[in-house]
């Protein structure tokens, strides 16, 4: 236990300064552009799913928090609000730089998901006319109020906030699955989530509607220990919205129509993330 306490600290540690750069990036990104993101994002109309994934990609703090707002304030269609769902990478990117991978295909990956599932289901509510009500006079007052970000313009020390707390949950989550991995051991866990692939893609999924950093962090260093598949990692992070899924659920009525979003987002993760390990996909991806 004591080597595994060592090796948590020791690993946790090296993340420090990569995590740091990482963050001032993602909060330069946020203050200096977030605003002309929204504001297109709501002018976009039919071709909101492709602003959607591409501001989506960007590992933004509250811009999921934000598409719901908007969503709930009739501003983008539903196919938009997936995209920016599906394609956010949350925690996953700057974990993953850290370690120094640069995960671009699994970026390229959720974001051609979320554009075209987004595409894909603003074509069926138009042709159902089901289509999401759109209001030219919605106002929202609130429009995106940040999950950890209440540091003004200060980007340095919001930065520095963002890297102590995901550190102290890196600490945590790292303690928690070296001793696991110690206590079960590293070839029976591998081998009972390979052996399961599509219970694994499904618990990934479950695992990923967690409201806020621990599903894509937790799933992240599954997937850097070679537990789960790139399918699994793929399930779970196209369904963790962050925040985002909160919001919908406190602002978007009526709750029917949230949880019929819900659904369909976990279809799409879990479904993406199956067919990736059941095909030549998962060897591209890996």
């Amino acid at each position: 236990m004591i080597d595994v306490i060592l090796d948590s600290l020791l690993d946790t540690a090296k993340l420090l300064p990569f995590l740091y750069l990482a963050y001032l990036l993602m909060e330069f990104l946020e203050h200096h552009a977030g605003g002309r993101t929204e504001r297109l994002l709501t002018r976009s109309g039919k071709i909101g799913p492709l602003f959607g994934g591409l501001f989506g990609i960007v590992p933004q703090c509250g811009f999921s928090a934000a598409s719901s707002e908007l969503y709930a304030g009739r501003l983008i269609t539903t196919g938009t609000l997936l995209a920016v769902y599906l394609s956010t990478s949350d925690e996953m990117l700057p974990i993953m730089i850290s370690h120094g991978i640069f995960p671009y295909k699994l970026l390229l990956a959720k974001l051609a998901v979320g554009i075209v599932a987004g595409f894909a289901v603003d074509l069926i509510a138009r042709v159902f006319r089901r289509k999401h009500p759109i209001s030219d006079d919605a106002k929202i007052e609130d429009i995106c109020e940040r999950e950890h970000c209440n540091c003004g313009d200060h980007i340095a020390l919001s930065a520095l906030k963002h890297t102590l707390r995901i550190t102290a949950f890196l600490l945590l989550i790292t303690f928690l699955l070296n001793t696991g991995v110690y206590l079960i051991g590293e070839e029976r866990l591998a081998s009972a989530v390979s052996d399961r692939p599509v219970l694994a893609n499904l618990l990934a999924s479950v695992i990923g509607l967690i409201p806020n950093c621990a599903a894509s962090v937790v799933l992240t260093e599954l997937y850097l220990s070679n537990i789960i598949s790139v399918g699994s990692l793929l399930s779970g992070l196209l369904v963790n919205a962050g925040v985002g899924l909160l919001v919908l659920f406190r602002n978007n009525r009526p709750v029917r129509d949230s949880f019929r979003v819900l659904a369909i987002l976990f279809f799409i993760g879990c479904g993406v993330g199956i067919l990736i390990d059941l095909t030549p996909l998962a060897s591209l991806l890996g």
